[in-house]
Order: C-alpha cells, then structure tokens, then sequence
C-alpha cells in the first residue's frame, strides 16, 4: 500500500495516511469476536483508498468492507461493522469517540431546539449527574451493523438536510426514560429512569419508531396507529380527509372506516341527484394521504376498510390491482374488507351473498359490529324486502374474487368483525369496533366526526411497544417488564400532543396500549420446538398467558394508584369479563396446557380497582425495532439464517440470533409445509391477546400442482383462521424462487406500516 496517499482531514488540511492508525482501529473492531479478519477487511479496504480522500470516506470506506462480509458462516462481521459504525457516528457527533457528560449534551441540545426544553425543567443537573452513572455506553457495542444504520437513518437526532447527527444510541435511551418519568414522584422517579432504560438499552422491552425517534424532541406525537371512521355525509368525509393529513404528517399510519358509504346510483337530496359511489371518496382519501412526506422520506400510508356485504364491493375488491383504467382504480391504498360468521356459513353452504348499499338498509351496518344474532335477523329481513336494492352473488364466487385480488396484490386484508367484538376488552353494545388500522393489528372503538374540532367524534389511537422474547430467561421476568411498559406507555398518553379533539378524547378516556413480543422464532428455536407441527403450542399458550395476565395485572396496580381509566365502564373487564372468558373454544383442542396463574384473584382485583387502561396487547410487525434488538421480526418465522433489508445506505444484512448454535432448530418460512401451524399458534396467541395480531398467509406455489395455489387452498386456510378467532389478517406473502437464504427483500413492506411507523 503506497503510504503517498495523502488525506483530508475533518479541518480541510491534509497529510499522509496513517495506516497504522486504521489497522489500530479495524483490530479493536475485531475484538473477542470469532470468524473475522483483520486483514481481509484492510485488504477490501485499501484498494478502495486514493488520493486526497477525506478522513470521513475512509471510515466509510472500512465500515462497507466489514458489512460486506457478514454471511451466516461469519455472523460475526456484522458486529465488527457495527463497532466501526459506532466509531464513525460518535467522532460524526461528537468530533470524538467518548461521550460528552450527560447534562452538558443536553444543555447543548436544548438551546439549539432539538430537545424539549422541559427535560431542564424538570430535572436538575444533579438529576442529569446521577443519571449519567446509570448510563453505559459500551452497550453501543452490542448493535448488530442493521440496527445502527437504523439508528442513524430514522431514530438519532439530526439535521436530515444536511445529514448532521448530534447524539448517541444511550443518549436516547436514557432520555426517552427520563420524559416518560418526569412527572414521577422526585423521591423514586430517578429509579424508574433507571430501570427503563437498563430494560430498553439491553433490547428486553422494544420500543416503536415514533417514540424512539421523538420523545426528547419538541415535537410531541408518538402513536403508531391512528383509526379514523367516516359517516355518509360530506362534512364526515373532509373531516376525516382533514384529519388523515394532519396525522400523517406527524408519521403515524393510518386506518379509515368508509364502509357507511352509500354506494353508486344511490339517491341524494331526496332524489335530486345520484350518488357517486365510494370510489371517488376513495381517491380523495388517497390523495390526502400521499400529501405529506413522512420525514422526506415517503408519503403516507392508509388501510381502507368496507365491508364484504357492500353493494360495490366487485368493484372495491380490484381496487389496487394493475388491470382497469385510472378511473376505476385507487391503487396507493390499502384495503381491508370485513366479513363476519353469516359471511362464511353462505360460503360453507355454497349459498348467496345479497349485497346492499347501507344506505338502504337502516341498522344492519351497526349491528355488523355490536350484534350478530341481530345482523342475521335483519339480513334475512332485507333480503325479503323487494322494494329494496339489491343483488344477489354465489358466495364461492365473491370469495373467491376476494382471495384472488388478495393472492395477486398481497394486500387485501381480512378483519373478521364478530370476533373483533366477542373477544373485545369493550361492550360492543356501547363501544363496536368497527375497524383495524394499516397494519391489521388494532381493534379499538371509533365514531366519525363531522368536523376537525368535533368532540363527539372518535379517533382511536394506540401506543406501542413489546417484549422482546429472547431476551427473557423466565416467563416470570415478565412481571417487572411488564409493570415498566404499562407505566412508561400510559405516562406517554399524557405527554403526548393530540392535534385533534377526537384523539385526545378517545386517548385519555380510554388509555388504549398495544404491546406484543418480538423475536418469537428466535424464541422457538431456542426451546427446540417449531411452528409447523404443533410442538411450540403448549409453550405459546404458557408464554402468552403470562404476558396478558402481567400486563392486566401492571394496568391493575397503576389504576389503584392513579385510578382506573374514565371509559373503564364501557369494558367487558369492568364485567368481570378476561380474555380466557370468551375466545373460540375450538382453541381447546390444540393444546391441553391449564392455566397457570391466579386468573381469580385479578378477576376479582380488576372488579374492585378497575384497570388503567382499557386495552393492553396487541401484536405487530415490528420490522424496524426488530432490527434494532438484532431480532426476528414480530412472530414471522424469518425467510433465510441471513435476512437482507433494502435500505437508503445499500444492503443491510443481518443474521438470525445465535444462528451457529442453532441453525437445526430455525424453522424458516419455506420450510413449513403450509400454513396451518402457524394460523393455531395465531389462534393460541388471540386467546390471550386483547387487541389483534398482525398475522400473514404464506405461500409457495411450487408446492402445487402446475405451481399454482389452488383457490381451495385459500378459502381453507381462510376457514382455519377463523375457526381459531383470529380477528384480522394481514400480509399474503407468494414465494418468488429468490434465494431465501441470502434475501429478504420481498414483501410489500416498505410502503405498508413502514411508511406509517406501526412497524414498531
């Protein structure tokens, strides 16, 4: 290597290249990890050197070579490459690789604007001293290189016009505790400080994207998903066009109920004109929410809901395909079409489906939601009425439309409404739900409103977070995690700022949580049991358990503190009613785990004490915070040992956890001979979860017959699902014959729930 080669310095000045300083670097890279080369990593590196090149290119430079390198033979590259990274983005930060002291950084970040100016209000430099000492930042170190390309692309602060970062990973961490504890008692606020950050910087609790990348920074928003319903009227329609774009904005993702819209050729005016139909509110709801950028990187993304029933439902379900002219498509939205247990005993008895505008047929739309036996008799009823419009479709064939548009566009979702209210923590005579959000995971009451400032109307929001599943030793760990989400999340609801009347009504009423659990497979293969053949069951129903019977009892303690959330009456709980009370019993009979804990005692504690929140769980996608932990997305059973993610810095490999010690125990996507284990573990999980569960169809079309999936095949796994109360379907995922092994860059994620941060 010609040591001639001159570099430019930070400073604009320039002088010879010190090899013996990048070498010092690359070796404390290296250290205690096994299976990496020092010098294969100097090699790919030097010849990429060249004359003048700034100091900044070089660290670049190494960082790539390293990256480069990260293969399920040498898993370890990928912490060799993030220690690199780290390198690079604290000298980028600080012009040095030690952390500046905790209160100069935050003085320092104060007076500049990029942090809140309460965190030197509400806490002393004493304060900022003792939390100092909790910090460590040697954990840094234990990123995986896609999790700290991450960091610096979506959660560190910084000036995303120039590039600029002004903070480290533990400063994060350790001030996003500190604001959801501000308001704490003084004399032990310092110790939840504490422990929430030792739980989060060690990867036990997960936290979302919204709150990772602004609690600390003035702007206040920080729920993942937003649910906004809209009535029949034109005033409910830009209302909700209004409050998309003002949520939007704010990088939330999306869901909208249009299914009260009255459908094409409906009168209005007393006859004076002709409905057009819901296609061109569609359109409207598209374009408002593509008007923002969500932080320069994309527009918005939104899951329209309506249900199967709809009279302009042939014409709703081809909505995002590529076939049809611009005018009968709205294809940057995506749809999830509701079906309830009438739906699928048509389609069993190879019956009829009368389809109706909603219009028409006054109080079956809301008795879809709150009432099936009531939905039934008026159905039926209508059906008998000849002076109402209508017409009839074979079921088999609606259904089957329905999953072909599902299989070919992979984002027609299903939400069954029955179950979403007959296993909801809420009466669905007072509080339906009547929708999910973008990602398929939320089941919370909304109302529409007439206006932006309409206190009547409700939008539903939910705040995220989730246990990280490898992290924990014994499903008892769980308690104290659990106690620490449920307080940092509720004092969320608080600290946040509602743009919207709606929100901050419905948010402080209701108090609604959403926490799941990341790194299942990992979790699995670490117990030796797999998703397809029923071993993991017992395990799941354990796991599950623990984790819903924590958080109520977490939420319980917190309400005999700060008292029960104000909504709590519209609750089965305050009924006395649990989740293990009203799941699909059918559930039975995949596994005989009991019960294990004191289900009683808390029945009887929530009766008298009432819960801080009226929901709790709820399990997402996680596909960015999943990378963060060095995690397995969500439940997902991963594609490959090593899953590559697309990213604005190139390729970002990252491989499965503990890949070498347990590659006979991963069981991959493809691997699993179809869906059927998955759906029951699904189904075993919703017994326990209050909310709903992000949960894909998977297909590989080379396990068929001319590497087609027959339409039989949809339509049963359709049944199982709802055979075991899952409440919502999300992604259909076709097998493309890439190799999985090395890709992951399939699936329409990017623009889906990662456009909307639900991706916790």
């Amino acid at each position: 290597m010609n040591q001639s080669i001159l570099v430019t310095k930070r400073d604009g000045s320039k002088e010879t290249i010190n090899l013996d300083k990048i070498h010092r670097v690359i070796t404390w890279a290296a250290e205690g990890l096994e299976n990496v080369s020092v010098s294969q990593v100097e090699l790919r590196s030097h010849i990429q050197f060249y004359d003048g090149i700034k100091t900044a290119d070089i660290h670049e430079t190494i960082i790539r070579a390293a990256a480069d390198l990260i293969s399920q033979d040498s898993p370890d590259y990928q912490y060799m490459a993030a220690r690199l990274a780290i390198f690079h983005l604290r000298k980028k930060a600080y012009n040095q690789f030690t952390p500046p002291k905790l209160y100069d950084h935050v003085k320092r970040m104060v007076e500049s604007g990029r942090y809140d100016k309460h965190l030197l209000a509400d806490y002393s430099e004493q304060d900022f001293i003792e939390m100092d000492g909790f910090i460590d930042h040697w954990r840094d170190m234990t990123f995986s290189y896609a999790a700290v390309k991450q960091l610096e692309g979506k959660y560190l602060v910084q000036n995303r016009v120039t590039g600029q970062i002004y903070e480290s990973a533990q400063f994060l961490y350790i001030l996003v505790a500190a604001c959801l504890f501000a308001n704490y008692p003084k004399h032990h606020r310092l110790d939840y400080v504490k422990r929430f950050y030792d739980a989060i910087s060690t990867f036990k609790i997960s936290l979302p994207t919204p709150i990772m990348a602004g609690v600390r920074t003035p702007t206040r928003q920080f729920s993942s998903c937003v649910l906004i319903e809209c009535d029949d009227s034109l005033d409910s329609i830009n209302a909700t066009a209004s409050s998309i774009v003002k949520y939007v904005s704010q990088r939330a993702g999306i869901g909208i109920n249009a299914g009260r819209l009255r459908a094409l050729g409906s009168p209005i005016r007393g006859g004076e004109a002709f409905h057009t139909g819901c296609i061109p509110f569609y359109k409207y709801f598209q374009t408002a929410v593509k008007s923002c950028s969500q932080g320069g990187v994309r527009g918005g993304a939104a899951t329209v809901f309506y249900p199967l029933w709809h009279l302009e439902v042939e014409s709703l379900l081809v909505l995002r395909n590529n076939r049809g002219i611009e005018e009968n498509r709205v294809r940057h939205l995506d749809y999830g079409v509701q079906i309830n247990k009438l739906m699928y005993q048509r389609l069993i008895k190879n019956e009829q489906i009368t389809l109706f505008s909603p219009s028409d047929v006054p109080g079956l739309y809301e008795a879809f939601f709150a009432d099936q036996d009531e939905f039934e008799r008026l159905y039926v009823q209508y059906e008998n009425d000849i002076s109402i419009r209508k017409r009839e479709v074979k079921a088999i064939e609606l259904f089957s439309l329905l999953m072909q548009e599902r299989a070919s566009t992979g984002r027609i979702y299903i939400q069954n409404v029955d179950h979403c209210n007959t296993h909801s923590p809420f009466n669905p005579l007072v509080a339906p739900v009547r929708q999910s959000n973008l990602c398929m995971e939320i089941a919370l009451p909304t109302k529409p409103l007439y206006n932006i400032n309409d206190e009547n109307g409700e939008i539903a929001l939910c705040t995220l977070s989730a246990f990280n599943l490898g992290a924990i030793e014994n499903l008892s760990d769980l308690e104290s995690l659990a106690d620490l989400a449920v307080r940092a999340l509720d004092s969320l609801l608080d600290y946040q700022d509602y743009p919207i009347p709606a929100a901050r009504n419905s948010s402080l009423n209701r108090r609604t949580l959403g926490i799941g659990v990341i790194n299942y497979a990992y979790y699995l293969a670490k117990n030796g049991v797999r998703y397809s053949d029923g071993s993991a069951n017992g395990l799941t129903h354990r796991t599950f358990e623990a984790i819903q019977y924590y958080l109520l009892k977490a939420s319980n303690k917190l309400a005999k503190e700060q008292g029960a959330c104000p909504l709590f009456k519209e609750t089965r709980y305050a009924e006395g009613i649990l989740p293990i009370d009203n799941y699909k019993k059918e559930v039975d009979g995949l596994t005989r785990e009991p019960l294990h804990l004191d289900w009683e005692a808390l029945r009887q504690s929530i009766k008298t004490h009432g819960l801080r929140n009226s929901t709790l769980s709820a399990l997402m996608p996680s596909e960015t915070s999943s990378q963060i932990s060095n995690a397995t997305n969500g439940i997902e059973p991963p594609r490959g040992y090593v899953s590559v993610k697309a990213s604005k810095d190139g390729i970002l490999r990252q491989v499965v956890p503990e890949y070498e010690n347990l590659k006979g125990f991963y069981e991959l996507l493809w691997q699993m001979p179809n869906n059927t284990g998955y759906l029951q573990l699904v189904g075993i999980m919703q017994k326990f979860v209050d909310q709903s569960i992000s949960a894909n169809t998977n297909y590989d079309p080379t396990k068929f017959a001319n590497d087609k999936v027959p339409m039989k095949q949809l339509l049963a796994d359709l049944l199982t699902a709802y055979k075991y109360g899952l409440k919502t379907i999300y992604y259909h995922n076709t097998r493309d014959g890439a190799d999985d092994n090395q890709s992951d860059i399939s699936t329409p994620t990017d623009d889906g729930c990662e456009g909307g941060a639900c991706k916790i």
